[in-house]
This record gives structure tokens, C-alpha cells and sequence, in this order.
């Protein structure tokens, strides 16, 4: 099979980590200064804790399929 059986586990945890670590970046880390007119000074905060979380969660869910089928 083309990449392994367990492809789709392995890109959910790769975005479900990504969706993670660059909401919570946003959160910690916002960017000094707009680069465009309608850019946002801050992020979201409900929004990218939301969004946090759900990665988390894909990120812990994917982590825990591919430790089950070992």
C-alpha cells in the first residue's frame, strides 16, 4: 500500500498537532505589529482556545489509534 495502512491516522495527528501549536503560538506570541490594514492586532481568544483544543484532542486521538494497532 502506497505510504502504509496507517496513513490517515499519521496525517490527523500531523494536523490535528498543527491546528494545536499554531493556535496556541497565536495566543502567546502575536505578531507586533499588523502587516495589513484589516489585519488583527490579537488573535481570537475564544476562537483559538476552541480550535487549540479540538487539534488536541484530534492529535491525542490519532496518537492513541496508532499506539493501539502497534
Amino acid at each position: 500500500m502506497f505510504l502504509g495502512k496507517n496513513l490517515i491516522v499519521w496525517l490527523l495527528l500531523a494536523l490535528g498537532g498543527a491546528l494545536f501549536a499554531g493556535n496556541v503560538m497565536a495566543l502567546v506570541r502575536p505578531p507586533t505589529a499588523p502587516r495589513k490594514d484589516g489585519d488583527l492586532e490579537l488573535a481570537p481568544r475564544s476562537r483559538s482556545v476552541m480550535m487549540a483544543a479540538l487539534g488536541l484532542v484530534v492529535a491525542i486521538a490519532a496518537l492513541g489509534a496508532l499506539i493501539a494497532r502497534g
